[in-house]
């Protein structure tokens, strides 16, 4: 879950000298080590305290909310974006849901050693998706992470647009269904299942709000140190908060649909999806609200 869009810019500079410095408190950019400063390009969005700027074979990525871009890519059309979102969500369903499966057949009985195998898949695979896809679409695979980067930018004009965020909904929620599928199918399970395991309580509900504004509030404080901390930040609070929730952490409310779909130790019935989806928006919003607190800029 990186933040922020890919961007690219060119500048004529000697790679391997000192980096420069931005400094975003005034607005501006200060000139880059060689022929050039760092252009300002329409409709790029203004460089934040602590961004990076490197060189690789001659180019400068900037790093935008913890983002680095792929060099070379520039801005990534919405089709390929959405592809990413949509394709990285089934990645991570397939990850969680089939885990799930392979867990109650090696351990028939043992919940523990079941849930131990379920969150270390889960965690290990959500790291590699972010660094996969981070670069083309943010790698957000979850509904309110996209709702908080709508949210987040709607100030600066940095985070999704209006018509972006129901894209990337849109693409999460069908490749959780078709993540969902697969694991069932790949386990010689019916591709179509409905899950029954019935899970609204209050304390799982409470344990959805704080599963979730635990992730927007970490993903969102790690963005600013690039994807590879917030690959490693975010899949090790996910891991974690899959042992200490009551709920499981689903976090998620695309995967929440997915394992809709899935009757197995992952799933979740009907009835609980809506409870855990607005506890988990709840969340995110408290999540969100708390980093705004934190980041907010200092007064001039």
């Amino acid at each position: 879950m990186a933040v922020g869009k890919a961007q690219v810019w060119h500048c004529d500079w000697v790679p391997n000298q000192d980096l420069p410095v931005i400094d975003a408190a005034r607005e501006q950019t200060l000139p880059l080590p060689g022929d050039g400063p760092l252009p300002r390009s329409g409709g790029m969005p203004l460089p934040v305290a602590g961004d990076v700027v490197r060189s690789v074979a001659g180019e400068v990525s900037l790093t935008v909310a913890g983002q680095v871009s792929v060099p070379g890519v520039g801005e990534v059309s919405m089709g390929r974006r959405l592809v990413a979102e949509f394709a990285g969500t089934a990645a991570l369903a397939a990850v969680v849901i089939g885990s799930g499966i392979a867990a109650e057949q090696l351990s028939p009985g043992d919940i523990g050693l079941q849930l131990l195998e379920n969150s270390t898949a889960s965690a290990l695979g959500l790291a590699v998706l972010i660094l996969a896809f981070a670069p083309i679409s943010g790698a957000h695979f979850n509904p309110v992470v996209s709702l908080a980067d709508w949210l987040g930018g709607r100030r600066t004009r940095t985070g999704l647009a209006t018509r972006e965020l129901g894209g990337y909904v849109a693409a999460q929620c069908a490749g959780a269904v078709f993540g969902a599928l697969l694991a069932n199918a790949m386990f010689d399970r019916p591709a179509v299942q409905v899950a029954t395991h019935h899970r609204v309580t209050t304390g799982h509900l409470l344990g959805e709000l704080l599963a979730a504004a635990g992730l927007i509030a970490v993903g969102f404080a790690a963005a600013r140190r690039g994807q590879a901390a917030t690959a490693i930040a975010v899949s090790t609070y996910i891991g974690s908060a899959i042992w200490f929730t009551s709920s499981g952490s689903f976090a998620n409310p695309a995967l929440t649909l997915g394992r809709m779909l899935s009757n197995s130790f992952t799933g979740i019935a009907p009835a609980s999806v809506p409870a855990f989806v607005a506890a988990q928006i709840l969340g995110a919003l408290a999540g969100l609200s708390l980093m705004t607190l934190l980041y907010r800029p200092a007064s001039r």
